[in-house]
């Protein structure tokens, strides 16, 4: 029974041990809480150009950074499309912001839909947080048919299979999206 006791009590020691690192890192990381995304509510703004996120078609994200918040609400911080989303990186990394986690929209997950709306053919909006996924597991489509809310849209997938079909149907090129540069948001 002792044996039992002590391996119990080493496991309990070691598992302690391992959520102390852990709240350590996050503490390290300039934040306590975990980083997960969150819904966008109806009538919250894009923290990058200001539009109503749910008024736009297409897809959306949401980045947290280290040691800073966005202004006006608690983090994340949101945006209306994966260019506003990107665009605003690269800007808060010029002012030392370091981006923690960013999550896109990831079409693999969702029962999305295309349609020609005044000729331009747009992709459906899902803004629950289900929705999204770390970019750290999605593959994009840059440079298709398909416009979103801030014009050609890059188009997450955490299947690249569904990517490259996307491509398929639609043109564009496949990269994973952290590969996305400032030139690729910068010329769109």
């Amino acid at each position: 029974m002792s044996k039992h006791t002590t391996g119990f009590t080493r496991r309990c020691f070691l598992a302690g041990a391992g959520t102390v690192a852990v709240v350590s890192l996050s503490g390290c990381l300039g934040t306590s809480e975990e980083m997960d995304p969150v819904s966008i509510e109806s009538g919250q703004n894009c923290d990058q150009c200001g539009m109503v996120i749910d008024q736009h078609p297409g897809p959306a994200g949401q980045t947290y950074y280290q040691n800073n918040s966005p202004e006006g609400h608690d983090p994340p911080a949101r945006f209306c499309s994966t260019t506003c989303t990107y665009r605003h990186r690269f800007a808060k990394e010029q002012s030392g912001w370091t981006p923690a986690e960013t999550f896109l929209t990831d079409y693999s997950t969702r029962d999305y839909e295309t349609q020609t709306d005044g000729g331009k053919t747009i992709i459906s909006r899902h803004l629950g947080r289900e929705a999204f996924a770390s970019t750290e597991r999605l593959t994009v489509v840059a440079n298709s048919e398909v416009e979103g809310a801030m014009g050609t849209a890059i188009v997450p997938f955490s299947d690249s299979g569904d990517a490259e079909s996307f491509a398929e149907e639609h043109g564009g090129q496949t990269l994973p999206a952290e590969e996305i540069s400032r030139e690729l948001v910068g010329g769109m």
